[in-house]
This record gives structure tokens, C-alpha cells and sequence, in this order.
């Protein structure tokens, strides 16, 4: 049995799917509070669910009792309910699973983590840092995983299709290997099994290392749109990172500098090793252009 924790969110419903098919016997942990259609639709593809939450130290004892393995993708970021931020979720709950699934005897644990630099600290940055310190003595794989197409690339950061505009983090010349987050669940998926990714540290990103400007261009290429721009400066940005307070502020102003400041890897090594076929961002276009002209 595979523990996932983070099931009903962007990455945790997706690895769920890639388990299925797999063939693993799958556990979701789910809130009570969860979006009733998506625990719905995992129970109907034979996951188990199991109410708990990660700040209910009782309902991760229970969550864990007969676990073999846990995939915990949860964060605050994306989605929050009462009660949650960065320590209560990120930080305090994934080290309160990682103390329950020490506890039940599960030695498998695969975590997803953010790549980040030492020099840029933030309240997240240092939650997902203690969690993998946590890990030592568990047989972990922890994926650090770059800027998600969907999330970055997407109207809810300023790059609207369907208004053909864009926000652009800095100067937009800093190349980021652009990541799927469907790529990210199956990377887990495969990593579960896989005995080259025990006790690793993957970073992982897409296959291309494009800069903000390069993906514009690539967008109004395909659509035959010019898209007006909307440049946040790096100095903005510094000066937002400085003054924030607030830990979730703190961490948003963070990521978009570091956004600013670019990621770029070379993922052949990864590819080769576990043989993933990654999304290019041709493909991820034409997925955003078909559904903005159809909205």
C-alpha cells in the first residue's frame, strides 16, 4: 500500500492516476473539507481514501498503520484552507507525517521538494529544507522540481492567452527549465520502484531551458498574436522580498525572484537514468491556445 498525501491537489491526483495504472494499491489522505468531486473520482479509479489531514498528528498514525511506501506532495501554496500556512502545512505537518510513518515502520518515503539557492531564504524554502533533513534515515527520494508551465505559465501569474498578455518576471533573458507537473507525478511514480532513485536528490526540470522572452516569442508564433508585455523589474522585486512580512508574502516574492533570476539544467542525465519522457513546451502551447480560444 502507497500512501499519498496532497492527493486531491495539482501533483498528489496525478500521481494517484500514475499509481493506478501501475497497478500499486493506493491510500489517499483527504480532508473532510476536500473538493467532494475529486475524492469522489479517486475512489471511483479504486484509490482508498482515508480522512486525515497534516495538521491531525492521529489521523497520519492511522494514515500510516500498513504502509509500505509514502509520496507526499502537499503544500500550502496552492491551495489553503482554514488553518493552514506555510509552518502549520509545510513545515510542521510534513514533519509530523515523517514522524508517523517513522513510527509505523515505513522506510520507503518520496517527497516533493522545490529548487531553490542557499542565498535567496524564504519561509518556504526553509519548511521544505527541514523536511528533507528529516529524511536521513528514511529510503527517500526527494524531487526538487524547477517552475511548473502550468502554474507559471498560466493567467493566475499573468501569462493570459486568451488576452494575449504577459507578465514577465525581471529582464525575462534567464533561461528556466519549464517543468509539467504531470511529468513531476510520473517522475514520483517511477522513483517509487526504481532502485537508481533510492536515496537521491532529483532535481528535475523540463526538457527545454527557454527564457521567458523565448517562451513569448514561441506563443505568438503559434497563435499569430503579438502579446503585450508587462515587465516586473528585478529591483521591484528585490525591494517586495525585503519588505514582506507576512511568511506566505514572503515566499511568493521569493519565488518570483528567483523566477527573475532564471533555472536552467540539463536533464539528459535524468532522462537517460530513468527513461521519462518529458512535455516540451510546443506541447503545453498548443494544450493552453486550444483551450483559450474554446473559453
Amino acid at each position: 500500500m502507497v500512501l499519498v498525501v496532497g492527493a486531491t491537489g495539482l501533483v498528489g491526483n496525478a500521481v494517484c492516476q500514475k499509481l493506478v495504472e501501475r497497478g500499486e494499491k493506493v491510500r489517499a489522505l483527504a480532508r473532510a473539507t476536500s473538493i467532494s468531486s475529486k475524492v469522489n473520482a479517486l475512489a471511483s479509479r479504486g484509490v482508498e481514501i482515508h480522512t486525515g489531514d497534516l495538521k491531525d498528528v492521529n489521523s497520519l498514525a492511522s494514515a500510516c498503520a500498513g504502509v509500505e511506501a509514502v509520496i507526499s506532495t502537499a503544500s500550502s501554496t496552492l491551495a489553503r484552507q482554514s488553518g493552514d500556512s506555510i509552518e502549520s502545512v509545510d513545515r510542521a505537518g510534513q514533519l509530523a507525517l515523517v514522524q508517523a510513518a517513522r513510527n509505523a515502520g515505513v522506510t520507503r518515503f518520496v517527497f516533493v521538494s522545490f529548487r531553490r539557492s542557499p542565498d535567496l531564504p524564504f519561509p518556504l524554502s526553509k519548511a521544505k529544507a527541514a523536511v528533507e533533513n528529516a529524511l536521513n534515515d528514511f529510503n527517500f527520494t526527494i524531487i526538487q522540481a524547477s517552475f511548473f508551465m502550468e502554474v507559471w505559465l498560466s493567467p493566475a501569474l499573468g501569462f493570459d492567452y486568451a488576452n494575449a498578455t504577459a507578465r514577465i518576471y525581471g529582464s525575462g533573458t534567464n533561461p528556466i527549465s519549464w517543468v509539467s507537473f504531470v511529468d513531476v507525478a510520473e517522475m514520483c511514480a517511477i522513483a517509487l520502484r526504481h532502485r537508481g532513485a533510492e536515496r537521491q536528490v532529483i532535481e528535475f526540470g523540463g526538457p527545454e531551458a527557454l527564457t521567458a522572452l523565448e517562451v513569448v516569442a514561441r506563443v505568438e508564433k503559434t497563435s499569430g498574436r503579438p502579446f503585450r508585455l508587462d515587465h516586473v523589474s528585478e529591483e521591484t522585486l528585490i525591494a517586495q522580498w525585503k519588505a514582506a512580512v507576512e511568511p506566505m508574502d514572503k515566499t511568493f516574492a521569493a519565488l518570483m525572484l528567483s523566477c527573475a533570476r532564471g533555472d536552467a539544467m540539463n536533464m539528459t542525465p535524468v532522462v537517460d537514468r530513468y527513461g521519462i519522457r518529458l512535455t516540451n513546451l510546443a506541447e503545453y502551447i498548443h494544450g493552453v491556445l486550444g483551450k483559450a480560444a474554446t473559453a
